[in-house]
């Protein structure tokens, strides 16, 4: 393990006030791509997850069910990881934030930053969004409503103890500068540089009093802290901080937060001036994704349109929602869903694309030749898309992986790749070969299908199990778990006996992707 190299990302820790829906799904996909992509490149991933539960709205929502607090968490992390299981979402951990050991490591670091002098007692009064569970500037107000949850905000005033965020402005300043890919896309950096250099920094209230529900301050009892000084500690507290320095100090800091965009400026100024605060290094790159609507509309309850993930993976199955999310959206700024759109992009990229590609290939080699590539011992197969250097266009798609651009990923395959191996076949037409120029029609199957194994290790990390079923129904060489993008980028001698190694069912196989609609 010491000698791989190691990645850690995270994704935005969820309230539990409600079932996931697209919108929160969206993150956790895009998130779960990259520690795929991460893992079949070699590193050691630990990918954490969570719910965000010692909240003023999460005790309400239980009283309102006439729940204690602890079960009705219980409750909803269990349906949240339910989501992200059908989904087929890797996650390594999934934090609790009212567990025990969350609790314990986070007092430790509160009174951290407490002992080396961040924290101070006062009073504070200001303009509170219940819904944010967070006080907002009047220039941060849309006609005094809150700009997220478009309702009023209330002024409060109430003791606390403050934290010295005012104290970082210059450091953060000069830290965005020396690590420019700290804050991604670049349009979040200009919003945060704008907001430290026009407004400057104010000393944030870190806790709340006469709050049963809640972390106890160690140093004062009578107050809770609060939510969201909480909910960031949860990406340290998941990987042993206060407890497993070991662990901690193996995966910290952070390759990526994966956040939605909204929660950029707390990601991005608040958090590492905490980890600065208690004595620890900065993760190294926040990435605020954009939202997913509804047929054009924001997704929200009040608006009557929120989608459950699992009613869509109902209708087709979970890499066909994996896809088309990530085809779809852009991740790194806003996308739409529609049930019209779901069935095209599923019909004509998975279904006719795609899967009939892998169907042609199996049932014409298995009808007419018993499955079997024969003829075709130690040949390196032709490339059958013209003019295409592999190699370069691997390492396109790398680049796009890499850089969150999981829709230009799955744009290079299907029109660049996947397209023009589909005209391949119909141009040689082996279907008719075979009864012309039987060993012609071999080579034209033989060579059509490195283009199945290519697009099923570049799509490994967006399709899992539909990849998996591409790659193992033929006997390639190297066993599917050790496969990396590299395999993908060149076109070598196959085995003597390459051939179908799937089942198939009155001559043809499962169908991948069945059309739908």
């Amino acid at each position: 393990m010491a000698d791989k190299p190691r990645w850690f990302q995270t994704t935005a820790i969820d309230y539990p006030n409600s079932r996931p829906h697209i919108g929160t799904a969206f993150e956790k996909v895009g998130a779960d791509v990259q520690a795929r992509y991460r893992r079949m490149e070699g590193y050691d991933v630990f990918f954490l997850m969570g719910n965000d539960e010692n909240t003023v709205k999460v005790s309400k929502r239980a009283a309102e069910l006439g729940l204690d607090p602890q079960a009705y968490c219980d409750d909803m992390a269990r349906q949240f990881r339910e989501v992200w299981d059908a989904l087929d979402i890797s996650y390594d951990t999934f934090v609790q934030t009212s567990g025990e050991r969350h609790k314990q490591c986070a007092r430790t670091f509160i009174q951290k930053v407490y002992d080396n002098g961040y924290i101070y007692k006062g009073s504070y009064e200001g303009l509170y969004c219940d819904g944010c569970e967070a006080f907002k500037t009047e220039k941060e107000l849309e006609n005094g409503n809150c700009p997220i949850h478009k309702r009023p905000v209330v002024r409060r005033s109430e003791p606390c103890h403050f934290f010295k965020l005012s104290a970082f402005g210059d450091r953060l300043l000069a830290f965005y500068e020396e690590n420019p890919d700290f804050i991604q896309p670049e349009s979040r950096k200009n919003e945060i540089v704008s907001l430290i250099k026009n407004d400057g920094l104010l000393d944030v209230n870190i806790t709340r009093r006469g709050e049963a529900w809640g972390i106890p301050v160690p140093f004062d009892p009578e107050f809770t802290i609060w939510v969201w000084f909480d909910a960031l500690l949860t990406y340290i507290t998941g990987i042993g901080y206060g407890d497993d320095r070991a662990t901690f100090d193996r995966y910290w800091p952070a390759d990526t937060h994966f956040i939605g965009k909204d929660i950029t400026r707390f990601h991005c100024a608040l958090w590492p001036a905490m980890l600065w605060a208690a004595g620890e290094q900065p993760p190294r790159k926040v990435f605020g994704h954009g939202f997913v609507n509804n047929n054009g509309e924001k997704i929200g309850k009040t608006m009557g349109n929120v989608v459950d993930p699992v009613e869509i993976i109902a209708r087709s199955n979970s890499d066909a929602y994996r896809y088309y999310f990530m085809r779809e959206c852009p991740f790194p700024s806003d996308g739409d869903y529609s049930g019209q759109r779901y069935e095209e992009v599923y019909n004509s990229e998975l279904a006719n694309n795609l899967g009939n590609l892998f169907s042609r290939e199996m049932t014409i080699t298995y009808k007419n030749f018993g499955g079997v590539f024969a003829g075709t011992a130690g040949k390196t197969p032709e490339p059958v898309v013209p003019g295409l250097d592999l190699r370069a266009f691997v390492e396109t798609v790398r680049g796009h992986v890499e850089g969150c651009r999981y829709n230009l990923v799955l744009q290079e395959i299907v029109q660049n790749f996947l397209t023009p191996t589909n005209q391949y076949l119909e141009s040689n037409a082996p279907w008719k070969l075979v009864k012309t120029d039987p060993e012609a029609a071999r080579r034209v199957l033989f060579n059509a299908v490195q283009s199945l194994r290519v697009a099923s290790i570049l799509l490994k990390p967006f399709i899992p199990r539909s990849a998996e079923a591409i790659y193992t129904s033929f006997n390639f060489p190297k066993p599917w778990a050790e496969v990396k993008y590299a395999d993908a980028a060149e076109l070598a001698p196959q085995p003597d006996d390459l051939r179908v190694t799937a089942e198939l069912i009155d001559g043809k196989p499962k169908p991948l992707f069945p059309r739908i609609g």
